[in-house]
């Protein structure tokens, strides 16, 4: 037993030692912070229903009604009318993202954002003076709830691949700890769907050559699934084994924004992949500012049912971090190119990139992008203050 033991520890001092970290159901877990009155009950992040939008958030309460994110408000209305439907509020949302950051940094250094929500944390080096990697886990899951109020999910693997898939399989407020040497053991009776860039699609396609869980994939002949997938079948092959050679890597300097969103239903609706892109840009251009950056070219990415992806580019006329300017950049993009292909979406997606410092030189009277960026701080100091509903803008269609 001794002897077990003392291979266990030699092998995790060898080791590298990562986590991933997801706070739960982000969005709607702020919000039951902020009014502790709706704890407990079914909220849903994203806006009023009788609008057109998409769920952003939805509690764990209102999960078992089959909301998810992604989903048409009005169809998530219709699966849980008692639901308590709330407007996005990005700028606590980033708020609360930032106090998140900055507690993993006080463990470790090293440390990768994913959106606002996750990160990886490399911790090889840092976890010694906890004993161990679990108890290091267990003090920032009680920084994190004691100093936000939210709960977070951990997975703690020697790679990446394997941290993100434990971290979600016991949501939430979940700790999953894959002992190094464990990984195929672990992996093998999850089915593929687990596997990060397996969707719908990929997953029926290995279904087709008899492949349903994780160890399938991994006994399987490389070679057949790289006949099957071409390059991205030995990702996937590498990945079921449970390798995954890549470094947890601190943020560099941005080259581009983007978010996107995938639908539940493929659609063609004009004024919901409308104010779906909207929202989009105004999470853009949240993190613009928060960076000190302004874009000067929008990118828009539509995927079609069948998968086929197409983009649509334009510069702006000059550099802008206001959400009014970008969105009004992107939607020409997205009503030409609905027109020209006429097929239902499936994924809407934007990018600004050309990114520059607000260093610039300024115009000797205001420009309209200025403006439009010091009415949206505005707008959004008085929401803060006085509640979302406090001012609304003429085509706002998330409250």
């Amino acid at each position: 037993m001794l002897a077990r033991c003392s291979s266990f520890v030699y092998n995790l001092l060898m080791a590298r030692c990562i986590f991933h970290l997801d706070l739960d159901a982000f969005f709607a877990s702020v919000e039951q912070v902020r009014n502790p009155r709706l704890k407990g009950k079914p909220v849903v992040v994203g806006g009023d229903p009788e609008r057109r939008g998409v769920v952003s958030s939805a509690s764990y309460e209102a999960r078992p009604f089959g909301i998810h994110a992604a989903m048409p408000l009005s169809q998530a209305r219709r699966l849980c009318p008692q639901a308590i439907f709330l407007p996005v509020d990005i700028a606590r949302y980033q708020e609360a993202s930032d106090r998140f950051m900055k507690i993993l940094s006080q463990f470790s250094p090293v440390i990768e954002p994913l959106g606002l929500d996750e990160a990886y944390l490399d911790v090889s080096q840092y976890w010694q003076p906890h004993r161990s990697p679990a108890r290091m886990a267990r003090a920032i899951k009680e920084r994190i709830t004691g100093e936000l109020g939210l709960t977070v999910s951990v997975g703690i693997a020697t790679c990446k691949v394997v941290a993100k898939i434990a971290s979600d399989l016991r949501k939430p407020d979940g700790l999953v700890e894959v002992a190094p040497g464990k990984e195929g053991e672990f992996l093998a009776p999850l089915p593929t769907s687990r596997l990060p860039g397996v969707g719908q699609k990929t997953e029926q396609a290995l279904k087709e050559i008899g492949i349903t869980t994780i160890g399938e994939l991994a006994s399987s002949p490389r070679e057949r699934i790289m006949k099957t997938f071409g390059a991205m079948g030995i990702v996937l092959h590498n990945y079921a084994n449970g390798i995954d050679p890549r470094e947890v890597e601190e943020p560099g300097e941005a080259k581009s924004i983007s978010r996107q969103v995938t639908f539940a239903r493929d659609t063609l609706d004009q004024r919901f992949l409308e104010s779906s892109l909207q929202e989009l840009c105004r999470q853009v251009c949240l993190n613009l500012r928060s960076s000190g950056k302004q874009a000067g070219a929008v990118t828009i990415r539509l995927r079609y049912a069948d998968f086929s992806t197409v983009t649509r580019q334009t510069s702006l006329m000059e550099a802008s971090d206001a959400a009014g300017v970008i969105f009004a950049t992107a939607l020409p993009l997205l009503n030409k190119t609905l027109k020209e292909k006429g097929k239902l979406v499936r994924l809407i997606g934007v990018r600004v990139s050309s990114l520059t410092g607000r260093e610039k030189q300024l115009s000797l009277f205001d420009s309209r992008g200025q403006k439009r960026g010091h009415l949206e701080d505005a707008i959004a100091t008085i929401r803060r203050k006085y509640g979302k509903k406090a001012i609304r803008e003429g085509r706002d269609t998330s409250s």
